[in-house]
């Protein structure tokens, strides 16, 4: 078949998705998944890959997409990892993490998502979902899966995803000359002030989010 990258991932993913919950992704995830924005462009991929013979869809059905290929065929094959795609990208999507370990430690984690890499910036090593408002006036809403690229320097201004304490948060940063400070995107919550006797940490820059359909 001739296929692009992205619908080679477009197609890893229904097979992906199909094999863990018995059914494909609606039109509104794909494009969710890939940083499209509509679910035109999802939709002209699915017709390309409709016309190539990898999948038929059943008219009048948010979700009627059949495979043509077994799906553990279609992952073997067509899953690419992101060192050998330059444009997809494989982001597992972390949880909570367990104590005394930093976030993005290799923890383990059984879902994994494919993201177009122009829907970040910088490229993010990982997504972690969001608990919480603090950060609602930045777009940032509890529920979000937002990447995260993994580095311990950052600049006052940036949004960071911080540890104080064996707990991670993700505001604001404001480096003064006497103090550091961990912004809120929202009135309803305090400033977190970093004391000198706390173990704090940078662990990534905030570089984008996903919405998961709700």
């Amino acid at each position: 078949m001739d296929l692009s990258d992205t619908q080679q991932a477009i197609l890893a993913l229904i097979a992906e998705r199909i094999e863990a919950e018995g059914m494909p992704p609606s039109q509104t995830e794909i494009a969710r998944a890939f940083g499209f924005s509509g679910v035109r462009a999802a939709q002209y991929h699915l017709d390309a890959l409709e016309a190539a013979g990898a999948i038929e869809r059943v008219p009048g059905r948010a979700r009627g997409i059949r495979l043509l290929h077994a799906p553990e065929a279609a992952q073997r094959e067509l899953a690419l990892p992101a060192s050998a795609n330059e444009d997809v990208l494989e982001l597992p999507v972390l949880g909570q993490v367990a104590a005394g370990l930093p976030i993005g430690a290799d923890i383990g984690s059984e879902q994994v998502v494919l993201m177009d890499r122009a829907f970040f910036s910088p490229a993010p090593d990982y997504l972690l979902k969001v608990k919480g408002d603090s950060m609602r006036d930045e777009g940032i809403f509890d529920g979000d899966l937002i990447g995260v690229h993994r580095t311990a320097d950052a600049r006052s201004g940036q949004i960071v995803i911080a540890r104080i304490d064996d707990e991670i948060t993700v505001k604001l940063l404001k480096v003064g000359r006497d103090r550091i400070r961990l912004l809120p995107r929202n009135p309803d919550f305090e400033p977190i002030d970093v004391m000198p006797d706390q173990d704090f940490a940078i662990e990534g820059l905030y570089c984008g989010l996903v919405r998961p359909n709700r």
